[in-house]
This record gives C-alpha cells, sequence and structure tokens, in this order.
C-alpha cells in the first residue's frame, strides 16, 4: 500500500533523525596541561588530590577530559620546552607544580589560563599583581602563611631538647625566602636562640651546608620552601641523620623521604582546590577575576624512625598534635 508523507510528518522525520545525531555526538573533551619541575613520583599525591577535585565537578579523565602532563625530573632547563609543547597542543588550561612551572609556563603563553597548584610568593615572583585581583592570565593557590616559619621554629624548641643554635638553610633565589627568614629571625628573639643562615642555591650547595653546620655547632636545622630543597630530600634527609642533626621541613615529601618532621600548608589539598579554579576558568571565568587563595589546612608529620636514628625522643605532647605519624 502506498501512503503519502505529508508536509508534518516528513519535518517530524526530519527532526527526530537530527536530534539523534546530536545525541551521537560526542561532548567536547577538555584538555588541560600539568606541568611540574620534578617526576611523577614525586608529584603523585598532587596529583592524585587534583583529580579527586575534577571527580568531584563531575570531570573524568578519559572521559570528558584529557590531562597532557610534562614532566622536567629535576632538570629545570627542560621547563621551557615541555611548557613549549603544552601550548602548542593548545590545552585549555596548564596546572603547574611549583614556581619554576609557572615561570615557565608564563613565558610560554599569555592567553591560555594558568592555575598554580602552590606558589610560595605569587606577587613576589611577579606572577600575579596582587592576591585579589591577578591581572593577569594567571591566578590559583599560594603556600605562603603568615608565621608559618615562625611555627615551625616552635616546635623544633619543642622536640630538641636545650635547643639554643639553629642553621636555617634557604634559598635567595626564592622569593618568598627573604619574609620566611624575617619571620624565624623574629621568633628567634623571643625563644632566646641564636641562627646560622646558609644561602643554599644549589645542590651541589647541600652538603657545604651540612659541614658549616656542624662547624657552627648547630642544635637543628630548619629549611625553609625551596625547588633545590624539594628535588633534593633525600639527600638532605640522609645527612642530616648522618650529621645528628634534628631538622624541620615545609613539605610532607621530605619527611617521607627520611625527614624527621615537617610542618606546613597541606600541598594535596591546594591541588584538590586547583580543580575549582579549572572548573571555573572552563565555564567562563578569567582568571584575572579569580583572587588567589592562600592554604587553610597544615600538617605535622612526624617521622619516628628518623628519630631513632639520631637518638631523639618526641615530646608525646607533640606526637599527640601530629597529623600523621610515619613509624
Amino acid at each position: 500500500m502506498n501512503k503519502k508523507i505529508t508536509l508534518p510528518t516528513l519535518c517530524a522525520l526530519l527532526f527526530a533523525l537530527c536530534m539523534s545525531a546530536e545525541a551521537q555526538q560526542p561532548k567536547k573533551v577538555v584538555r588541560l596541561g600539568y606541568l611540574s619541575a620534578s617526576s611523577p613520583a614525586a608529584n603523585s599525591a598532587r596529583v592524585e588530590a587534583f583529580r579527586q577535585g575534577l571527580r568531584e565537578l563531575g570531570y573524568l579523565d578519559g572521559k570528558n577530559i584529557v590531562i597532557q602532563y610534562r614532566w622536567a625530573e629535576e632538570k629545570f632547563v627542560r621547563l621551557p620546552d615541555l611548557a613549549g609543547e603544552l601550548v602548542r597542543l593548545k590545552v585549555d588550561v596548564i596546572v603547574t607544580s611549583g614556581g619554576q612551572a609557572t615561570r615557565a609556563a608564563k613565558e610560554a603563553t599569555r592567553t591560555i589560563p594558568i592555575v598554580m597548584g602552590f606558589d610560595s610568593d605569587p606577587i613576589g615572583s611577579g606572577f600575579v599583581a596582587s592576591l585579589g585581583r591577578p591581572a593577569g592570565n594567571i591566578t590559583g593557590l599560594s603556600s605562603l602563611a603568615p608565621d608559618i616559619s615562625g611555627k615551625q621554629l616552635e616546635l623544633l624548641n619543642e622536640i630538641v631538647p636545650r635547643l639554643s643554635r639553629v642553621a636555617v638553610f634557604g634559598n635567595s633565589n626564592e622569593p618568598a625566602n627573604s619574609q620566611s627568614l624575617k619571620e624565624v629571625e623574629l621568633a628567634a628573639g623571643a625563644f632566646r636562640m641564636k641562627l646560622q643562615y646558609l644561602d643554599v642555591r644549589s645542590p651541589t650547595d647541600i652538603e657545604t651546608a651540612f659541614g658549616a653546620a656542624s662547624k657552627g655547632r648547630a642544635d637543628a636545622v630548619l629549611v625553609l620552601g625551596s625547588a633545590v630543597f624539594n628535588s633534593q630530600r633525600k639527600q638532605i634527609a640522609e645527612l642530616a641523620v648522618k650529621s645528628r642533626l634534628p631538622a624541620i621541613y615545609a613539605a610532607v615529601e621530605s619527611v617521607e623521604a627520611g625527614g624527621l618532621t615537617s610542618y606546613g600548608a597541606s600541598i594535596p589539598d591546594l591541588f584538590r582546590r586547583a580543580a575549582t579554579y579549572v572548573d571555573k576558568i572552563l565555564k567562563g571565568v578569567k582568571p584575572a577575576d579569580l583572587p588567589v587563595e592562600q592554604p587553610t589546612k597544615f600538617e605535622l608529620i612526624i617521622n619516628l624512625r628518623a628519630a631513632k636514628q639520631i637518638g631523639l625522643t618526641i615530646p608525646p605532647t607533640v606526637l599527640a598534635r601530629a597529623d600523621r605519624v610515619i613509624r
């Protein structure tokens, strides 16, 4: 039987076919770049926290989002080329792990949004005009908190009996170094401690610094935040044990590598929060309009194995406050 197909019926069929074809079209897959000066192993906790933050916002890696990772493996000279690769891939957003990675990304692009997983001093580094109004294509999170270095010295004072002389390992190339040192000096005055500042600008300076600390009769070491210290954390932890010097660090990775204790901003928490910046940018908010946020979660980590190696007993009052104890 032949039936005439009326115009309304034909239109309805065409509309149904169009709707079916549109439903089958894949949604746009977001492409992110992740740039780090170090290695996948050193960034594992940060990456997992970042991916968790993305999942909570509905972004599933490999489905509606793809992350292009670039690792310099502590070879900092590679960062500009790696940043350039991400730019050529035309990723939607670049997420950086640390100041050196952020600087490389900043020099590679002025248009692609850059989200700092953390930076110790975004203003001093020249990444943003101010925390409230970044003013460029960079925003994200700062790991610098008021009095953090002073609190580290306070913890050392609780842990080390009769603490009177502390060697401070810093890096004058780091923008936040001078502010952190001021905080340490202020706390040292309150505790009537003597400080020995040692400028460690490269890995070759580390062993010399420990020798100087021992020669200066230091009772302990306070290691300020620096990419050099993070990349050489295992060597520093081993030399601290060898020199029998209790040491406190800013990053938990240093304790996981064998260091005694760390107190500072939770870097994984900052990376989890970085996912919210990515989400807002993908939804159309400009980086210049997203204020840089400071840390809200801090962690005290203690390594009892390291304490035993140098013959130190951690007071129960300090252990009770620890967020994590490595036994």
